[in-house]
């Protein structure tokens, strides 16, 4: 990106505030999608699927520059907390019938790739790291939203623990209900992205992502995976399974 693009795209996203910029940064990538495409000869559908590939990954890109991991998505008050909170998911039917039964005496996280220590942790081990609790709001790429109430540790804190490496680019979670994603390692280390085991003072429901799920209020909600049994850092890219039907990888917010 040259800097006339950046100064442009930083002047334009000043004055908005975070969702607005998301749209902002959204609507931008289709109006420049359809200027590409009317003024060039886009003769297959092979061609058109390669701009717009094209154009996504420059939105990725655009919103990585455009994050800044000192500003903090807003909190809420007690009073505000959405209840019952709505389940969604990736498999159909759209069902909480279908969410993995784990056995918590069973359960282990693995944690691999570039870090110290790749002990599994137990959920005993897990439940005994230092908490936190914020009450914020869970965005929907589908246009609803909630605001709901998480407890769990820091995930920079974890990642400190296991001896990740800071400077790696990716962290990727593979989940027990075969989903997958992964996120920047400056997401991964802003002050409320959070591994979520309790969930307005319970433990975290089964159809909510038992026994943990990443909290990343900075992202829309498919970047907030569930069930999780494997947290890998590492270098390479590896996408997550909403991104390979053209979600954009970085969804910010």
């Amino acid at each position: 990106m040259n800097d006339e693009t950046r100064y442009i795209l930083s002047d334009a996203a000043r004055g908005l505030d975070v969702p607005t910029r998301r749209l902002f940064l959204r609507n931008a990538l289709g109006l420049g999608t359809l200027a590409m495409l009317s003024g060039c000869d886009v003769v297959d559908g092979l061609s058109a699927e390669r701009v717009l590939g094209a154009m996504s990954d420059f939105n990725d890109r655009a919103q990585a520059w455009l994050f800044n991991p000192n500003t903090l998505a807003r909190e809420y008050p007690a009073r505000m907390i959405t209840r019952p909170f709505p389940f969604n998911s990736f498999y159909t039917p759209n069902s909480p019938d279908l969410a993995p039964r784990i056995d918590p005496r069973e359960f282990v996280l693995n944690v691999t790739g570039l870090v110290e220590r790749k002990d599994d942790w137990t959920l005993r081990q897990l439940y005994a790291l230092p908490r936190f609790t914020q009450i914020t709001r869970h965005v929907c790429i589908e246009g609803w939203s909630a605001i709901g109430k998480w407890t769990g540790v820091r995930f920079s804190d974890f990642l400190a623990r296991v001896g990740a490496d800071r400077h790696a680019k990716y962290v990727t979670f593979r989940c027990d209900d075969n989903y997958t994603t992964s996120i920047d390692m400056a997401t991964a280390l802003h002050p409320q992205t959070q591994l979520c085991f309790w969930m307005d003072d319970a433990v975290l429901p089964r159809q909510h992502g038992f026994p943990m799920k990443l909290r990343v209020p900075t992202k829309l909600g498919f970047k907030n995976p569930k069930h999780i049994g494997e947290i890998a850092i590492g270098n390479d890219y590896t996408g997550g399974y909403w991104e390979t039907y053209g979600y954009n990888w970085f969804s910010g917010l």
